[in-house]
């Protein structure tokens, strides 16, 4: 038997549940559209999206270790079919941000900010959107320091 870590059995218990009280199957999001779900990865959080127009959108995660961090990340999202793939509804976006948050450091809370970018390919499947994102970071206040994170995601769009 294979034993899957907590946060991917979470996340897809949550996708099951997402979509059965699904009310309708479509694919495409529209303009007001908002989708919530899950981000596991580096870092893992609430992952909450707000769908403009024309593939215009914004990003926000709320991400926490209570060991060691607390923040948000908030990006500008645009996002392009991926034509290619017709019967597929895959997606590239792409775009700036930055984040805020607070730092454990040696039993020390310090405040953290800077700027971001990310970008990634989606799967839109019925109501659901399955994500996969890079995100390159550079924080200039307590430090100037660069890092990259990213993560797997499941969001439902209503």
């Amino acid at each position: 038997m294979i034993r899957l870590p907590a946060a991917v059995t979470i996340l897809l218990s949550l996708g099951e549940l997402m979509f059965a009280l699904s009310p309708t199957l479509q694919a495409q999001r529209a303009a007001g559209d908002i989708g919530i779900g899950l981000q596991i990865g580096e870092p893992s959080g609430l992952s909450v999206g707000y769908y403009q127009s024309d593939g215009v959108g914004v990003d926000v995660l709320a991400a926490w270790d209570l060991d060691d961090y607390l923040y948000v990340n908030a990006h500008a999202l645009y996002t392009r079919p991926i034509n290619e793939l017709n019967e597929l509804d895959l997606y590239f976006f792409f775009g700036p941000g930055a984040f805020v948050g607070l730092q454990e450091n040696r039993n020390d809370w310090g405040f953290r900010a800077g700027i971001s970018g990310t970008a990634g390919i989606s799967l839109m499947i019925s109501s659901f959107e399955i994500y996969f994102r890079l995100t390159p970071r550079l924080r200039l206040i307590d430090e100037t320091r660069a890092d990259i994170g990213g993560g797997l995601g499941l969001r439902w769009w209503f």
